[in-house]
Parts: structure tokens; C-alpha cells; sequence
């Protein structure tokens, strides 16, 4: 159980370095960089431009944070800790990633498919979230844990959507807005699911 905690802690380490490295690509602040360079018809409105570096700058934060909430020995021999990073988290999400996810997701290439898609996913993030501080806030500790997996799906979004769209082009080479859409569905709907399942295992064991 060690060694796979180890190797998830290790596997999320790299991702999240990689996921720092996309971030760093829009150091300093430039509007024809990455992604932003197939964004030229909106990076013109300041709203666009405001959303998406906070987005951009704030979701890696929502990364680390949210990851340490799931940590037994933080939770146990760190509980300060824990609710420091909790309220960071929370804060990140609500005030900061999720709002401006919504404003960009809006924009999103692809049509009203993906635009749907990334809206729907700022939505629940920010659902989910706040019903998790509303259940800490009751002292009701096991619908707080259910709700912060659900919410800490949806962070993981900012992993999987790149890792299904690499995998959907090295597989099956759709046309890259083909590939958009699916990945503004597929990036979060299916963490989604695992994280019922988890909630639903850890439910059953308890009976």
C-alpha cells in the first residue's frame, strides 16, 4: 500500500511539473503564447484576457492544495495543516479558478459542444465546493470527504483533458476540433464517475 502511494504521489508530482510548465509558458505576460495564440479573436477583450491568466495562474494552486486533503498523515499528525490547505483550496476554487473557468469556457473553441462542456465542469466545481465547506462547517465529516472528491475531480480536469486528448490524437488522429470536443466532456465526466465510485466503495466497506 506504501509503494502505490508512493508511485501515485510520485505520478501526480510529474504531472503537476508539467502542469507548472504550460503555466510557465505565459511568463512574462504575452497574448500570442500557446494556447493563446489560436485565441487571437478574443484576447482583444479584457475580460477574456483578465479570466484567463487568473485561470491559468490559480488552477495549478487548486492542484496542490486540494491533493494534500486526501493525505491520512497530514490529516492526522497535521491538522492545521490540512485545514490551512482546505481553506486555500476553497478559496482558490470559489474566488478564483472556477469563476474565471466559467468566463473562458464560454469562449471555448469547438462550438456550443465544448463551450457547454467546460461551463457545465466551472459550474459543479464551484457546487461542489461550496457544499463541501457547507458540510465541514456542520461538522458532518463524512458528506464533507464525499463532496471535497467529487470537487477534487473536477481539479483533476486541468490533467486529464490533455491526457485524453495526447491519447485520442495518437490513437485515432481526429480533426483537432473533433478531438476538443470529446476532451471538453471526456476530461472531467469520467472522473466524475470514478470519484462516485470511490464514494460509493468507501460507503460500502463501512456497512
Amino acid at each position: 500500500m506504501k509503494f502505490l502511494y508512493g508511485l501515485l504521489l510520485l505520478t501526480y508530482g510529474f504531472f503537476c511539473w508539467l502542469m507548472v510548465g504550460i503555466t510557465g509558458q505565459y511568463i512574462p505576460i504575452r497574448l500570442d503564447a500557446a494556447f493563446l495564440l489560436i485565441k487571437q479573436d478574443y484576447t482583444g477583450l479584457w475580460h477574456y484576457r483578465v479570466a484567463f491568466f487568473i485561470h491559468v495562474f490559480t488552477a495549478i494552486g487548486a492542484l496542490a492544495a486540494g491533493f494534500t486533503q486526501f493525505s491520512p498523515s497530514i490529516l492526522r499528525q497535521y491538522p492545521r495543516i490540512h485545514r490551512f490547505a482546505g481553506w486555500v483550496y476553497v478559496l482558490d476554487v470559489l474566488l478564483f479558478a472556477a469563476p474565471s473557468g466559467l468566463v473562458i469556457g464560454y469562449y471555448a473553441n469547438g462550438g456550443w459542444t465544448s463551450q457547454t462542456g467546460f461551463c457545465l465542469l466551472a459550474v459543479l466545481w464551484i457546487f461542489f465546493t461550496a457544499i463541501a465547506v457547507q458540510r465541514i462547517r456542520k461538522r458532518d465529516i463524512r458528506a464533507h470527504r464525499d463532496w471535497m472528491i467529487r470537487s477534487f475531480a473536477l481539479t483533476l480536469s486541468a490533467i486529464t483533458l490533455r491526457a485524453w486528448k495526447y491519447i485520442l490524437v495518437a490513437a485515432f488522429a481526429p480533426h483537432p476540433m473533433d478531438a476538443y470536443r470529446i476532451v471538453a466532456w471526456l476530461g472531467w465526466v469520467l472522473n466524475l464517475a470514478v470519484a462516485e465510485w470511490i464514494i460509493y466503495r468507501r460507503h460500502k466497506n463501512r456497512i
